[in-house]
């Protein structure tokens, strides 16, 4: 039984030295007496095997249950619901390419994005799941317990229920520890959101094929793996109110290394180049003086891109392409569908500048102006770039402090992983996830960037719309390095 500490069922929990203290004891857990990671390994590749994953490139004329509308060429799905891909007309005065267009996703709805948590002999575990999605490069990859658009949970497609669900609707059957609607990316999308939500239990959950309890320890560790922790685990996991290993190892107070620092960082310990009030009024001050104008555009009337029988493409090569897939997929509510996805032309990289500043370490962070935001800017990682993207441009739009990301040395680099995006929308859509020790001279010398720590970081992610999708897995995997054995 959970201890009466605990926040009473129903209310959020972040900031609760109870669920703190919790969360800190599973991120130590780096084995379980439920699942230990090489049978972990074993029952992920047989959950693959059994339910294998056919995806093939198809012409656009010949998706099935989407239609090109006859007067503007958006490709709309003809209940109406899931998504629509359309054109979008941006202008940011200040951008180093001022005005341009681009084919853009619109989904409206809000979709949850949900880890059911539960104790097992004291330890908290997360309830996580082998899902297949048609864009991942690699077919299966660990998930939430629940990963459903509004359409796929309210059965627009006709299909099986979605698993667990029952737990993250109404009043759920658990006490609620994290609830809060967050942005995706601000280049692909417009304007779309998603509940980001942790629930935890104490009745008995039935254990469904496909799923599995993992402590957070766990979980960290496989976020160290290419392509495993998929991008919607990730920005859960972020918005757990995380405190770090502080509460469970008492630090040194002359122990500057990366470890003590770190564990500063997360649980609040020490001091902080900018107060939160700073970082918010910091925040206001870069969206009211950025010009941001976009404009919905049919798809086919956008300049520069053009529709062939395969996908919509820039002239360049460059940027990404709108194509279409059929999939034939086990382990799924739906076996066969097929569905436009936009295609990226190559491998990105996201990455934070870490330095350690009065033995606390903090992250560089920049306010980041992109067409698809709800509120024009987000914080996002300090590099989150494409860099092919960038070889046509002039020097001077080559984007800050990416050369001294891609050029650090070994011993300056703490995590360095590549991880896919959102395999349901994006077709092989991958990222160099990078943690970099910067020089300890590296000042922003930008009004853009700013130092924060992790905690408060996590302290804005109680909130919405204003942490990134690409810097809440950095965020994800700061945490990781938290519970690892001490480093210098």
């Amino acid at each position: 039984m959970t201890d009466l500490s605990a926040p009473p069922v129903g209310q959020p929990a972040a900031g609760s030295p109870f669920i703190a203290t919790k969360i800190a004891e599973s991120v130590y857990a780096r084995d379980s007496t439920l699942t230990g990671l090489d049978e972990f390994h074993r029952w992920f590749g047989d959950v693959a095997r059994r339910s294998p994953c056919e995806v093939r490139p198809i012409p656009l004329d010949d998706l099935v249950g989407w239609h090109s509308d006859p007067v503007t060429g958006d490709l709309v799905h003809d209940s109406g619901r899931f998504f629509r891909v359309e054109g979008l007309d941006v202008h940011i005065p200040d951008h180093p390419v001022p005005r341009w267009n681009q084919p853009i996703i619109n989904q409206s709805e809000i979709g949850i994005l949900g880890i059911l948590v539960k104790e097992f002999d004291g330890v908290l575990h997360c309830l996580m799941q082998a899902k297949v999605e048609p864009g991942n490069v690699n077919g299966f990859q660990l998930s939430p317990t629940v990963q459903a658009t509004r359409s796929n949970y309210t059965r627009v497609h006709r299909g099986r229920a979605v698993p667990y669900l029952e737990y993250f609707l109404g009043q759920g059957r658990g006490r609620l520890i994290t609830d809060v609607r967050q942005s995706e990316q601000g280049s692909w999308f417009y304007r779309k959101r998603n509940r980001n939500m942790v629930v935890w239990v104490e009745e008995d959950v039935e254990l469904l094929d496909g799923f599995r309890w993992l402590t957070l320890g766990q979980v960290h560790q496989l976020l160290g793996e290419d392509d495993l922790v998929n991008m919607d685990a990730r920005t859960v996991l972020s918005c757990l109110p995380f405190s770090g290993a502080a509460p469970l190892t008492p630090l040194a107070a002359g122990d500057e290394g990366f470890h003590p620092a770190l564990a500063r960082s997360c649980g609040g310990a020490g001091g902080s180049r900018h107060t939160v009030d700073d970082i918010l009024r910091w925040i206001t001050e870069v969206r009211s003086r950025s010009e941001v104008t976009t404009a919905r555009l049919p798809l086919n009337r956008l300049d520069r891109w053009h529709r062939t029988e395969y996908a919509v493409t820039h002239e360049t090569g460059r940027f990404f392409d709108l194509v279409a897939v059929d999939v034939l997929a086990g382990g799924r509510e739906v076996k066969h569908w097929s569905q436009p996805m936009i295609k990226p032309c190559d491998t990105g990289v996201v990455a934070f500048l870490v330095k350690r500043i009065d033995g606390v370490l903090h992250a560089l962070v920049h306010a980041l102006v992109e067409p698809g935001y709800l509120d024009v800017a987000e914080l996002s990682p300090t590099v989150q770039c494409t860099p092919v993207n960038f070889d046509h441009l002039p020097a001077e739009a080559r984007p800050m402090f990416l050369d001294e990301v891609l050029n650090a040395p070994p011993e300056r680099i703490r995590y360095d992983v590549v991880l896919s995006e959102e395999g349901g929308r994006f077709f092989h859509a991958r990222n160099r996830y990078m943690i970099v020790e910067a020089e300890q001279e590296t000042e922003p010398g930008h009004p853009d960037f700013r130092w924060m720590t992790v905690h408060q970081l996590v302290e804005l992610l109680r909130h919405s719309h204003y942490v990134n999708i690409q810097a809440r897995s950095l965020v994800a995997c700061l945490h990781s390095l938290s519970g690892q054995p001490s480093a210098a």
